[in-house]
């Protein structure tokens, strides 16, 4: 394979110097050399005749009107649903709203008018009207349709599911009986234009529920007045009526779909309510996002417990991962790379093959399952063509095709499962069968440690390392061994390692000081706060890997929220000499805030607490803030205190308590 994500870092050598070395770490690949790339792809034993390879492509219908082009391999332009089907798809999936119009005239913060009352609200504009017209270049295409009803004007997932405009004067009883004729009257209109669905979805990612309030599950708000489960699988019984009783009905699949894909008690506590209320359906649906949802080990759990528990057939109906780390139009994205102890992905466009081939693995390797859908793969960069028409794109890098529409050669990962479909593009690039396993060409992050003048360093037994499917795996290694006890000045150390089975060579930087940081993982590329304790809400207060945001390495701990919020983040300290100490970290930030203040308290000269105040001017406007803290107690307490206004983020990194003086 071609090693494109190379990247390196010399090292400054103490006066023990093992070898002159360039360490080779992964990095994202570039969005303008995306078709150039050349992937290799491992068959999925053991997959059925009837696997569903499926793709959301429920933006195309606006995409084209907007003038968007996909190309072929070749480079000519072709229409999307023929480079689909020779890429090996089989299966589309649309999702469907009610109205999708403005129920009221929209205006940005600066108080001007965006959009009309009436106007389409962007998104792909999936009315009936539409989506027939998407329908029927489907089946001309000779490939099977899935139908996503989201029972919703808009996008509908578990942190929203709004009432359509048209429905929200009625009772329950009245919206029971309107949700059942709806789903019938619709895809009798798709049967009546000769494209009845193969597969129907009687709501979107129903973790809590669809049409609220009437068919909420839970709130937050315990005095807020919803139908509950009771309502909502009165409503699943009456959606799935509505495709029963349409026209073929009987032979078109319904699928009851969540999100979060390897959480095993929700599934379980929506599921079982299900099952007891006897509501007719064929598949569980599970959107699974790496990055969002867990580990490849977390979707088979669930997956094996799904299907022991319910003995439905599964699929994962919503997937994707990026081909780049990069921004294609003014919209911020939403990717996040995905690295955990153990496994991970590079953003690359061969990381996005073994991420969708690995999804595929996992379904096919559970009984009942059949199938795997990734999520607007058709998302390209171009005007009038959005997530909605106030906003734009924040998708694109996870798109099928590069951002100014050629297919991409990971999209040939739907034919290389099954060991066909080998592709060589007119740009250069490639995707073929693996010949062999792949091996080890970089590490995921440094190997980086601090110790004191003639300490021995703790070094790991197991590092994160890059395969050449730009894969992250854990493995185990081994270390050259050194006298520590000779190393009596501060300086550098770089140690060569072995993992077993590759000519990879490993290397860790040892940093011999008199002056130690005695925060632990201070660029928080563990990806977890590990001491740190916080107080504050996890959900806007976390550690984000993004190299984009990050001072150094990948990973910050990062702060956001819709609504302001306070939270402190802390580490104690005890038993350490006394003397003064330098706390220092670095901060970049959109700016806003009450207040940030890097703190300093129990460190016994009978102060409450020595502080920094923190001020961030823009994004990638890193500043170093440091407070002096003079210990007299063997104790301190150190961290970031956060008053935040709506809407305010940033990112904090290299953090250091470092003893400058007894």
């Amino acid at each position: 394979m071609n090693k494109k994500l190379k990247g390196c870092i010399a090292m400054g050598l103490a006066s023990s110097i093992f070898f002159n070395s360039a360490m080779v770490f992964a990095s994202p690949a570039a969005a303008k050399d995306a078709v150039k790339q050349q992937i290799t792809v491992e068959p999925v034993q053991g997959l059925s005749e009837d696997f569903m390879y499926g793709l959301d492509i429920s933006m195309i219908d606006q995409i084209e009107k907007s003038g968007g082009i996909f190309y072929n391999t070749q480079g000519k332009k072709e229409d999307i649903f023929n480079i689909l089907k020779d890429h090996g798809v089989n299966y589309i999936r649309i999702r469907l709203w009610n109205n999708p119009v403005y129920e009221k005239d929209q205006y940005d913060k600066n108080g001007k008018l965006t959009a009309k009352k009436g106007e389409p609200m962007g998104g792909g504009n999936n009315n009936l009207e539409t989506d027939i017209r998407i329908a029927k270049r489907i089946k001309a295409a000779g490939l099977k349709f899935m139908l996503d009803f989201h029972y919703s004007d808009f996008w509908a997932d578990p942190s929203k599911q709004y009432m359509p405009q048209d429905w929200k004067n009625l009772n329950a009883k009245q919206l029971e009986e309107t949700v059942e004729k709806f789903t019938r009257e619709t895809i009798d209109a798709f049967s009546e234009a000769g494209a009845s669905p193969d597969s129907v979805q009687i709501g979107n990612e129903l973790n809590s529920g669809f049409m609220w309030p009437i068919g909420q599950i839970w709130s937050e708000d315990p005095k807020e007045k919803i139908g509950g489960m009771k309502e909502f699988t009165k409503l699943l019984n009456r959606a799935s009526k509505g495709v029963r009783s349409a026209k073929g009905g009987n032979d078109i699949k319904i699928i009851i779909h969540l999100a979060d894909g390897g959480k095993q008690d929700l599934y379980k506590w929506v599921f079982d309510e299900v099952k007891k209320a006897k509501v007719d359906y064929d598949i569980i649906g599970l959107s699974f996002y790496t990055y969002w949802h867990g580990s490849m080990d977390d979707l088979k759990a669930n997956l094996e417990m799904i299907s022991q528990r319910y003995g439905k057939q599964m699929a994962v109906v919503e997937t994707a991962y990026a081909f780049t780390e990069e921004n294609g139009d003014f919209q911020g994205n939403v990717f996040q790379v995905y690295s955990d102890d153990e496994h991970g992905y590079v953003p690359s466009v061969q990381g996005q093959a073994t991420a969708v081939r690995d999804v595929i693995a996992t379904v096919a390797s559970v009984k009942g399952g059949i199938g795997v859908f990734y999520w607007e793969a058709d998302s390209i960069v171009w005007p009038g063509a959005n997530l909605s028409t106030t906003e734009g794109n924040t998708w694109e890098n996870q798109a099928l095709f590069s951002f100014d529409g050629k297919a991409l050669p990971s999209l040939a990962v739907w034919n290389l499962v099954r060991g066909k479909g080998e592709v060589q593009n007119v740009w250069g690039g490639s995707a073929k069968l693996a010949s062999e396993g792949a091996k080890v060409y970089a590490l995921a992050y440094p190997v980086s440690l601090s110790v004191k003048p003639g300490e021995s360093p703790a070094l790991p037994q197991k590092i994160k390392a890059v395969f050449s499917d730009d894969s992250e795996r854990l493995v185990d290694v081994t270390w050259e061994e050194h006298d520590w006890a000779s190393e009596k000045k501060d300086g550098k150390v770089i140690v060569k390692g072995k993992i077993q089975g590759t000519e990879f060579v490993p290397a860790a930087t040892v940093e011999i000081s008199s002056k130690v940081n005695l925060i632990e993982d201070p660029s928080f590329e563990s990806g977890k706060l590990g001491k740190w304790q916080l107080n504050g809400n996890g959900a806007a207060c976390f550690v984000e890997n993004n190299k984009g945001n990050a001072h150094s390495g990948k990973c910050t701990y990062k702060y956001w929220l819709a609504t302001g919020f306070q939270s402190i983040l802390k580490q104690d300290f005890s038993n350490i000499p006394n003397g003064t100490y330098r706390l220092s970290v670095w901060a970049m930030g959109g700016g806003g805030e009450t207040n940030i203040r890097l703190f300093a308290a129990n460190y016994g000269d009978g102060k409450n607490q020595i502080t920094a105040k923190i001020v961030n001017t823009g994004w990638n406007e890193w500043k170093q803030y440091s407070i002096d803290v003079p210990v007299k107690n063997g104790s301190a307490t150190v961290g970031i205190y956060l008053d935040t206004t709506p809407d305010c983020w940033g990112n904090f990194d290299d953090v250091e308590f470092i003893k400058i003086s007894d």
